[in-house]
């Protein structure tokens, strides 16, 4: 049988909020009012909260928090005093909470709604909004709010103006520049891997937050491209646009949001005379996505594949023109023969480029199936078939050659 807490249980945040939008169920959080960390334990509870009294459920192994309320006591997301008191109210819990649509309990026993801040009103009129004051003493709620706009956008959701002049406020007294890499980084994956990473970028540019968090990413916006192959002429609109389509044709995977994210990041670069022109961006990209890599502390599967698809995409779009030869370099120079996976990726990213213009969202783009069929076929050569009797440099000299036929044949390409 299993166990209940001692005082009175709710479930909150986002269980609650999803039901409410028809969205499928996520994590069940509940907040058990009127207890203490001693009745939790007693009643079979294992306490796992460092900052704050969280527990798991001993048979359900969900997570139970004692109500609690939040002082600011320092700068940054981590300066907070937390009292979690027996007295402290339901509705006290939901208030240090970050959005009306968050701030919703349901009681276990009678499956009635407790919606003290509006939440549901909101979710009806599609407004994320804040619940209060409390909201600019975390600076990682300026990134959340960017996400759930990621998240939501395609349901309709605005951000409430008040929100964002919190917001605003947040970022113009420094608030954001004590977030530590990796809770940007993890805000910023999560953004990706949304629906609409294009609000996210909206979102955080329109607070000012993105050149705080993404600088390498906000100097693209109002850097002209030519018009006749980017109608949308604006590089930060068609960064945007590229986002979105990878998580059309990829969705949910930010390592692929990531490397669309970044690859044309040289573009900011370009020298003001040369403009619409962006001759060697691609290489130029390389070292603000470096630097961007670095401050975040991005992971290395993530800042290969970004690196990748900076150096390359250019060459991935003229695939059809390329000799066999000239393929078989640029899969090697991803490292694709060991990791055969990353030219996939790539090829998707590339794919995310091409078809994140104005007015090519439903175009082909042939060149991802070409070069994943150079791939393969070039991995079905293997060194024992092709370097019998040879040793050293000439095993891989032949394997090579052998590779380029394979390549040359399943492409019609020359050698």
């Amino acid at each position: 049988m299993s166990a209940g807490a001692p005082g009175k249980v709710y479930l909150v945040g986002g269980a609650v909020r999803d039901r409410l939008l028809d969205l499928p169920a996520g994590d069940r959080d509940h907040v058990v009012v009127g207890s203490t960390q001693a009745a939790m334990e007693a009643a079979g509870f294992r306490a796992v909260g460092r900052d704050f009294p969280v527990f798991l459920h001993p048979d359900t192994g969900e997570e139970y928090a004692l109500a609690r309320t939040e002082r600011k006591s320092g700068r940054g997301y981590r300066g907070f005093v937390v009292d979690a008191d027996p007295s402290v109210t339901l509705e006290q819990d939901l208030g240090r909470r970050d959005f009306t649509i968050n701030a919703i309990a349901q009681s276990l026993d009678d499956g009635a709604l407790v919606d003290p801040y509006g939440g549901t009103r909101d979710i009806e009129a599609r407004v994320l909004r804040h619940v209060g004051p409390a909201f600019a003493e975390d600076p990682l709620r300026v990134l959340r709010a960017a996400r759930f706009m990621a998240r939501f956008a395609p349901l309709g959701f605005q951000l409430a103006p008040e929100t964002l002049a919190l917001m605003r406020g947040m970022v113009a007294a420094g608030e954001l520049e004590h977030l530590v890499p990796e809770r940007v980084w993890q805000e910023l994956r999560r953004g990706l891997a949304s629906p609409r990473p294009a609000a996210f970028l909206a979102t955080l540019r329109a607070s000012g937050a993105l050149a705080v968090v993404l600088p390498e990413v906000d100097a693209l916006y109002g850097v002209p491209q030519r018009a006749e192959f980017h109608p949308e002429v604006d590089t930060g609109v068609h960064t945007e646009l590229v986002c979105d389509m990878a998580a059309r044709i990829a969705p949910g995977d930010d390592l692929i949001g990531f490397a669309a994210l970044t690859h044309d990041l040289g573009k900011a670069l370009t020298p003001a005379h040369v403009l619409p022109r962006h001759l060697g961006h691609e290489s130029a990209g390389l070292a603000p996505l470096r630097a961007l890599c670095e401050r975040l502390r991005v992971p290395a599967e993530h800042r290969l594949l970004a690196e990748a698809t900076c150096r390359e995409h250019l060459n991935v779009h003229r695939l059809g023109e390329m000799r066999a030869g000239t393929v078989h370099d640029l899969i090697a120079r991803c490292d694709g023969f060991r990791r055969p996976d990353r030219i996939r990726q790539l090829a998707i990213a590339c794919e995310a480029d091409k078809r994140g213009r104005a007015g090519s969202a439903e175009s082909e783009y042939p060149q991802a199936a070409r070069l994943c069929r150079a791939l393969d076929v070039a991995l079905a050569v293997r060194a024992s078939d092709v370097a019998e009797g040879l040793s050293g440099p000439a095993v891989g000299e032949a394997l090579r050659r052998a590779r380029v036929a394979a390549i040359a044949r399943a492409l019609d390409a020359r050698p």
